[in-house]
């Protein structure tokens, strides 16, 4: 008897938020959205699948970019709407070249840029 994706609690769109984090170091990469379909296909593929809202398709992480997440653990929270995707990165995950998407730290009641592109 395997994981059954439709036991998780999607939104009405039918997708369930998927938090990305480097399985080595801890550090939170990106959050992207996921449907059933593409949960089932990052894990027969252990390819990281989301859901593209703006183009309505699958994306699978590095397919054009090279910047690929190799899944190695997928974690369920309590109320089983949101998912924690532990993952081996290669290159960026932001599509603005940078390691991670939360590069932007709110201190003192302004916007700091923690880190710059990689090049």
């Amino acid at each position: 008897m395997g994981f059954d994706p439709q036991s998780l609690r999607f939104d009405a769109q039918g997708l369930i938020p998927a938090i990305a984090q480097d399985a080595t170091t801890g550090e939170v990469l990106m959050m992207a959205w996921m449907s059933a379909e593409a949960v089932a296909k990052t894990l027969e593929t252990r390819r990281v699948t989301y859901w593209s809202r703006s183009r309505k398709n699958f994306w699978v992480k590095g397919e054009t970019s090279g910047h690929v997440q190799a899944l190695v653990e997928m974690r369920v929270d309590c109320d089983r709407d949101c998912l924690l995707l532990l993952v081996d990165q290669t290159g960026p995950a932001c599509h603005t070249n940078r390691r991670s998407c939360f590069y932007t730290a709110i201190q003192e009641d302004a916007e700091v840029i923690l880190t710059a592109p990689m090049e």
